[in-house]
């Protein structure tokens, strides 16, 4: 049966984004005050999938990493209509960057074998990094396209897609197995529906630890991440305003010269 998985991150709610901190010690953010939602672009990703799986009769397996709360969006994808949820969560993987997250979610698409496709979004609304889906697929030894704004063929051998570029597309060939991450033109995700959240309580969810996957503890979490925030500090947004007084055309003319004594013009 061809397998899909969907790499689905919880994420501090953006809309409560003036109430996430940063640990003073490790610099990492502190998650814990913030209700955690299913990130924006993994909806995508996900609604990807279940389109996917009417064509291709597929399965469909949810993949998340974070801490024990994130078990909540792994159900919330079960109740969109994947079939099976993993999360994996341990202490050991807190403080993971983008390479350590990438390492241990690939270790985890590694156990699920055979898979034939893996789906993220282009990024996380936290990190914004668009490194964890390619630096996956180095791992898996996988092809990769990133931020696929359309899927134009698909058939369970090879998938053309459009990626997305700054003035326009390219449109790629890609064999399967392969990892896609996608963007939001994608597709419009679906909302949740009472039946699918009945559906989901039959189903459940796996937790993973560091063991489960088979890796030393040492290369996944803040230990195996290789970038180091060494100091963080506020940034003044606070900008000076001059106002001009006269008529208008005296309000021009001092506009105009500020401006070429600026440089701008």
């Amino acid at each position: 049966m061809f397998h899909i998985v969907v790499c689905a991150k919880a994420v501090p709610d953006p809309q409560q984004a003036c109430n996430v901190k940063i640990d003073p010690i490790t610099k990492t953010l502190m998650r814990c005050d913030v209700p955690m939602v299913l990130n924006q672009l993994d909806k995508n990703a996900m609604q990807a999938a279940l389109e996917l799986k009417r064509q291709f009769e597929a399965r469909i397996t949810v993949l998340s990493m974070g801490p024990p709360d994130a078990v909540e969006v792994v159900k919330e994808c079960l109740a969109l209509g994947a079939d099976e949820g993993i999360l994996l969560t341990d202490p050991a993987f807190g403080g993971a960057d983008a390479y350590a997250t990438a390492y241990t979610l690939a270790k985890a698409v590694e156990k699920l074998n055979p898979v034939d496709l893996v789906l993220c979004g282009m990024a996380s609304s936290d990190g914004a990094t668009e490194w964890v889906g390619p630096e996956m697929a180095v791992f898996l030894n996988l092809p990769v396209v990133t931020m696929v704004c359309e899927i134009v063929e698909s058939s369970s051998q090879r998938f053309i897609v459009k990626a997305a570029l700054a003035n326009g597309y390219r449109l790629m060939e890609v064999t399967l197995p392969a990892v896609l991450t996608v963007t939001r033109d994608l597709n419009t995700p679906r909302a949740l529906s009472f039946s699918g959240i009945v559906k989901a309580r039959k189903k459940t969810v796996a937790n993973w630890r560091v063991a489960d996957i088979g890796v030393p503890k040492e290369m996944v979490g803040l230990a195996g991440s290789p970038t180091i925030v060494s100091s963080l500090q506020p940034t003044d947004n606070r900008r000076s305003v001059t106002m001009l007084a006269g008529s208008m055309q005296e309000k021009a003319d001092q506009l105009l010269e500020r401006l070429v004594d600026i440089g701008v013009i």
